[in-house]
């Protein structure tokens, strides 16, 4: 199955910082609605879309959670000159935002430039310091009158890259987490009959605190959950083999734990297991720092759920641009619709 890499494109260039994630939830109902029994959106923005199990007389629920926000900016002062000074929304790798295109989102979309002090002005002691978000501003090209036409402050602002192929790999902004939310709509789209109910849950402001994925679960009490996000792949030069966390290339990976989350071992062993049955090439996940929406699918619920995740290796995390390659999303999608479908084959009481 080639994957459909115009709609991945669609899904990663669209806008959507945590709090702002109207246009990508819009491109989501679109192309979900087809593909599903039911769809809803809650009232903080999650996107709730149900297939319904074949003869689920027992009412279980496998939710399945793919945050649509990406990493961005909101804009918090336009000074006398124009230029813009903002704060982060999600974390940001301050060293990658040097000379990058920005968007605002005012009351239109208009490109501004991340700048700082030049470097041939820099002291010494300016040159060898770290950089810091606070360092930098973004030039618009515009009079202070020109830009309060369009911009106000707590318009958001988004990274400008486009989608291309690199290899094997596809390489954009925002690959997390919108490589997810392909992943899941890809899923619905083939999985065809579910013993259980499944929530695949579209998530919102999961960069600033999972707080989407709490209220959903909440919200859905899931008997099962994963999480759908990108993971570190540091198989980098420079990287000793127990920094990589995973390698591009090497399949989807199943995360057994991160900073917010010790995945259920009995999921961990499902997954690895069904992963062995149908061929699906597969690598372990162990990340001591960072979070996904498995914590909140986890936790959540009144009863909490069985959960695990399926993890995307990704390279060069929280810059400018992300790396995935296509055969560890396509490995992905096979895994998620393979642990949805036989759900019931396993004896969860061990």
């Amino acid at each position: 199955m080639a994957l459909n890499i115009s709609l991945l494109k669609d899904i990663c260039e669209v806008a959507g910082a945590p709090g702002f994630e109207k246009r990508v939830r819009d491109l989501v109902i679109k192309e979900v609605t087809p593909l599903v029994d039911e769809i809803s959106v809650d009232n903080l923005g999650n996107v709730i879309a149900v297939k319904k199990g074949k003869n689920n007389t027992q009412g279980k629920k496998a939710m399945v959670a793919a945050h649509m926000d990406e990493i961005g900016f909101i804009v918090t002062h336009i000074d006398d000159n124009g230029f813009l000074r903002f704060h982060t929304l999600g974390g940001f790798d301050p060293k990658t935002l040097t000379a990058q295109r920005v968007i605002v989102h005012g009351k239109e979309d208009v490109i501004g430039v991340m700048g700082t002090k030049p470097i041939h002005v820099m002291s010494p002691e300016e040159r060898n310091k770290v950089s810091k978000t606070t360092d930098y501003f973004i030039d618009l090209g515009m009079s202070k009158e020109e830009v309060e036409k369009i911009v106000s402050v707590g318009d958001p602002i988004t990274r400008e890259r486009e989608l291309i192929e690199m290899g094997s790999c596809v390489n954009c902004k925002s690959i997390d987490n919108r490589v997810s939310v392909f992943i899941l709509i890809e899923a619905l789209r083939n999985l065809k009959d579910v013993p259980y109910d499944v929530y695949g849950v579209f998530t919102v402001q999961e960069e600033v605190g999972l707080r989407g994925a709490n209220v959903s679960a909440h919200t859905i009490n899931p008997d099962f959950g994963f999480g759908l996000d990108t993971t570190i792949a540091y198989d980098l030069p420079g990287a000793q083999p127990h920094e990589k966390v995973t390698s591009l290339g090497k399949g989807a990976a199943i995360k057994i734990m991160d900073a917010s989350t010790i995945c259920d071992y009995r999921m961990v062993a499902y997954m690895k297991e069904t992963a062995d049955k149908a061929g699906i090439k597969w690598q372990p996940e162990v990340l001591t720092a960072g979070g996904t929406d498995t914590a909140g699918v986890q936790r959540m619920g009144k009863n909490g759920a069985i959960s695990g995740a399926v993890s995307i290796p990704t390279r060069h995390l929280h810059q400018v641009i992300e790396m995935a390659d296509k055969e560890d999303i396509q490995s992905a999608i096979d895994l998620l619709i393979a642990c949805l479908q036989w759900l019931d084959q396993y004896d969860w009481s061990h």
